[in-house]
């Protein structure tokens, strides 16, 4: 971990994860047309507070936000007075700017969370996307179309990393309502850290995206279905299959003399067979990536919902308020970035977990029940395991308590009568610990189609002539570069 000077105020956190450095970085890709009232900190620490702020419409949020950083900054030069003029800056913005900060923010946390990121050797991220709905107006129903039924409004897709036992924010990648999950998935994998180990469900699998992983230098954990096609050396008894090693090689990657992937299938078993969850993952080693392990870190998948969840409901981001096409996407990637400091400060200040001696006992890593990523019952894998040193359960930032925290701490910035300083506040936004005996989902949704697992994958036996292709792959991969 890297000793910093204890921070006190709102700002002095903020300063933190936005340092200089970052706007250094990203003013270089900044036009050299000068905006004296808006210049690249101004715009960023504004558009974040925006975010964090209470108001109906985007004028009372921006004058919240102003009024905060003009007290912040008593001797600076002031920014402009209207948010017209504020978002005639932020339209001029490069959206490369805006990512180059996102990129710094995100060494910044990596390089303050340090240890705490790794769980089990790995740095579990997992991937998920939403819709965000715009308004109506005539350019975006013009520009960016419709994605769900027929009239609907225009909507901004977001592809989000999440840190799976954290629920901290990592990256995202914006596109239209129709954009490509997977696509975003690949131009994310350059975020990713060392040791990353990406948890996705079985919407991401695929040929190419398992190769563009690994070239990534990157662990994967995905969930697949029946409609994938495994290959076998020897027959496999479905009933009594727990893991093994299977090669993954579609059909049309053989016709065009691809290579096979050699991958380790798991299989969590659920409450009931339709439960059972069937994971494939690179990591070939049981020490390395047990199955109890990747039974965790699936069931942890739920951190990408809970995130999206925060941002819509919590910072009220379940339709954005800007009516161009470069607003709305400056606007949706101001208030990530917002997210992300957020989740990043209430972590930052809770402690860090202590590790602790976990029990020899048959399905000890699984032994909790509840709901599963599925809308099902929560998988249960079985097995025995030696004992083995383990993270406790960490204390988690609860991500309304921290907003609390900030709103407060904007509200009354000038107040000198605040006892505690923010810092140390935000080590009490904690989220509640207890164990859940119902299930997630209150009620049936009305007109809403009953969720489906999916299957278990189709199991082939290689044959001899592939045998023999795959041998004389493996070999080549071996063999020294002369």
């Amino acid at each position: 971990m890297v000793r910093v000077r204890k921070p006190r105020s709102l700002l002095e956190c903020l300063r933190q994860f936005v340092v200089p450095a970052v706007f250094q970085q990203a003013q270089r890709a900044w036009p050299r047309r000068r905006q004296p009232r808006w210049e690249l900190p101004r715009l960023v620490i504004v558009l974040c507070a925006m975010t964090w702020c209470c108001g109906d419409s985007m004028e009372e949020r921006f004058e919240t936000a102003k009024a905060f950083y003009v007290a912040c900054h008593a001797k600076g030069r002031r920014p402009g007075k209207t948010v017209e003029g504020f978002q005639m800056a932020l339209g001029r913005l490069p959206m490369t700017v805006l990512r180059l900060a996102a990129g710094g923010v995100r060494r910044q946390i990596e390089r303050l969370l340090g240890d705490r990121l790794v769980v089990g050797g790995f740095v579990p991220l997992g991937c998920d996307g939403t819709r965000l709905e715009c308004p109506r107006s005539a350019e975006l129903e013009r520009r960016m179309g419709q994605a769900g039924k027929e009239h609907s409004a225009p909507t901004l897709w977001v592809t989000a990393l999440v840190h799976l036992r954290w629920g901290l924010l990592w990256a995202w990648r914006l596109g239209q309502g129709t954009a490509s999950e997977t696509h975003h998935l690949v131009h994310l994998l350059a975020t990713l850290p060392a040791r990353a180990l990406l948890v996705t469900d079985a919407a991401y699998f695929g040929y190419e995206l398992a190769r563009a992983v690994l070239a990534a230098g990157a662990s994967f954990l995905m969930r697949v279905s029946s409609h994938t096609w495994l290959y076998t050396e020897a027959g496999v008894e479905l009933d009594q299959f727990r893991e093994g090693i299977v090669y993954y090689w579609p059909q049309k990657v053989q016709k065009r003399s691809g290579v096979a992937l050699k991958l380790r299938l798991l299989r969590v078993r659920g409450r009931t067979r339709h439960g059972d969850v069937w994971l494939l993952t690179n990591v070939l080693g049981a020490k390395q990536l047990s199955l109890e392990t990747a039974a965790q870190f699936y069931r942890w998948r739920w951190k990408n919902e809970g995130l999206f969840r925060t941002y819509k409901r919590t910072l009220h981001k379940v339709k954005l308020m800007s009516r161009t096409v470069r607003l709305v996407h400056r606007e949706a990637e101001g208030s990530l970035l917002g997210l992300q400091v957020l989740f990043a400060q209430g972590t930052w200040r809770m402690p860090a977990p202590r590790e602790q001696s976990s029990p020899s006992q048959p399905g000890a890593a699984s032994a909790k029940t509840g709901a599963s990523a599925t809308g099902t019952s929560e998988p249960q894998a079985t097995g025995t395991s030696e004992p083995r040193s383990e993270p406790a359960k960490p204390v988690m930032a609860s991500p309304r308590r921290v907003l609390l925290e900030i709103r407060r701490e904007i509200l009354n910035h000038r107040s000198p009568q605040r006892r505690r300083s923010f810092a140390e506040r935000l080590t009490h936004a904690r989220r509640e610990c207890r164990v859940r005996t119902s299930s997630k989902v209150s009620r049936a949704w009305p007109r809403r189609k009953d969720h489906q697992a999916p299957g278990a994958p189709e199991f082939r036996t290689l044959s001899s002539e592939q045998k023999l292709l795959i041998s004389n792959s493996e070999r080549t991969a071996t063999q020294p570069i002369r």
